[in-house]
């Protein structure tokens, strides 16, 4: 019983992180949408700008869903080198690449009984978008440099902010894959598509920032909100996030509109 609390704690705790703060229609209709799918093990392609929250929507996915108590494995496939993204998703044996001094478990393996996320999706090279069709079609990796398969029950999640079917068009990305990973296609609006939730967004990282510099928490009064609401947000959530923790650093407490007038340059 105390190690099935500790673990309702704990999957709580995980969903603190990756909450979604917001009330507005198009957050409303992502929420309703996530509900939907993470009981189903059907996969799911999450599009939308850059630093409007696709990673929060994945681990929602995955953290309401029947997996939640297996591992849940991020990739970012844009950070990796596409010569490394193979060994990085399926594994190496020792001696297949230089630099492989012992075998490796890849991330689709370790993700086994869970769900992989393959963040930043448009970015993968073909030779990769091959062999990760493969691994769907067949539920099996092969690790580099080894004929030995390995069975693999994972559920995958993918997210991109770039507009596929350009890609598919350009001949950068598979169509049989995109058809694979998009299923279900879930679309995180923009920070400014969503300007209803700024409010509830400074309030929610004011609290988390004060937080972690574990100093006095400070308030924005209505007319440093309706400044920052004002804003076009390119950088989305992330830009909202900054530019929140330099007015807590810099501004006066309640932060005011001249505080944002005089530290957000835009």
């Amino acid at each position: 019983q105390h190690l099935k609390n500790e673990n309702t704690t704990l999957k709580k705790k995980v969903n603190k992180k990756y909450q979604m703060i917001g009330e507005s229609p198009a957050l409303k209709k992502i929420q309703d949408m996530i509900e939907k799918v993470a009981a189903s093990d059907a996969r799911v392609l999450i599009t939308g700008p850059n630093g409007a929250g696709k990673e929060l929507v994945a681990h929602a996915i995955h953290a309401q869903s029947d997996r939640s108590k297996g591992p849940m494995i991020e990739v970012n496939c844009a950070a990796i080198p596409s010569e490394l993204i193979e060994s990085e998703l399926f594994g190496h044996v020792k001696g297949s690449f230089t630099g492989a001094i012992k075998d490796k478990q890849g991330k689709f393996e370790l993700a086994n009984n869970g769900t992989i996320f393959l963040d930043e999706i448009g970015d993968m090279s073909l030779i990769a978008q091959a062999k990760v069709l493969r691994a769907l079609q067949e539920s099996k990796v092969s690790p580099v440099g080894s004929d030995k398969e390995i069975k693999v029950d994972v559920r995958v999640l993918a997210a991109t902010n770039k507009n596929m079917q350009a890609e598919i068009q350009a001949g950068k990305f598979r169509e049989d894959l995109y058809h694979r990973l998009s299923v279900i296609e879930i679309y995180v609006p923009s920070l400014d598509e969503r300007k209803d939730d700024i409010k509830l967004l400074v309030k929610h990282f004011s609290k988390v920032i004060s937080d972690e510099h574990g100093t006095a928490l400070k308030t924005f009064d209505d007319k440093a909100i309706k400044a920052l609401e004002n804003f076009s947000w390119t950088g989305n959530i992330r830009e909202l996030r900054n530019v929140v923790e330099r007015l807590i650093i810099l501004g006066s407490n309640p932060i005011n509109g001249d505080d944002v007038a005089s530290f957000v340059r835009k």
